[in-house]
């Protein structure tokens, strides 16, 4: 059974947006809007890679359990992504790789399953705005 949504697309997209033509400007985000733009990216993930295997989290915003395969369900998951909520928007839309942010150390990764590759960016189409 898929997770059920708890914020709704347009808002969420909404947000997104808003975070990527920030990107272009010396402006900052608010931070109710970045919460809103990570929650959505990571309720996203979860619809599009459902699972349970692998744990992705951008504190202090939230986290998600993600990827078929062998569940977690006590203690610290074997296969965690742990970033910044700046690291994590890039990403979902783009503007970074998983390897580059890994490289430089504002992502890490731990266990054999931690790798999203397969599903990001999540929203390609929002890198050029």
């Amino acid at each position: 059974m898929p997770p059920r949504r708890r914020i709704l697309v347009a808002d969420g997209r909404a947000a997104l947006t808003a975070w990527a033509l920030t990107q272009q400007s010396a402006e900052v985000l608010d931070r109710p809007t970045t919460a809103l733009a990570v929650r959505f990216t990571l309720e996203e993930l979860g619809v599009r890679a459902p699972g349970r295997s692998v744990e992705v989290r951008v504190p202090p915003f939230g986290v998600v359990q993600c990827v078929e395969g062998l569940q977690h369900r006590r203690g610290t998951p074997p296969n965690v992504i742990e970033t910044d909520a700046a690291t994590w928007l890039a990403l979902a839309v783009g503007l970074e790789s998983q390897a580059e942010a890994a490289g430089d150390g504002r992502l890490r990764v731990s266990g054999t399953r931690a790798d999203l590759t397969a599903y990001l960016p999540l929203f390609p189409d929002l890198e050029a705005s």
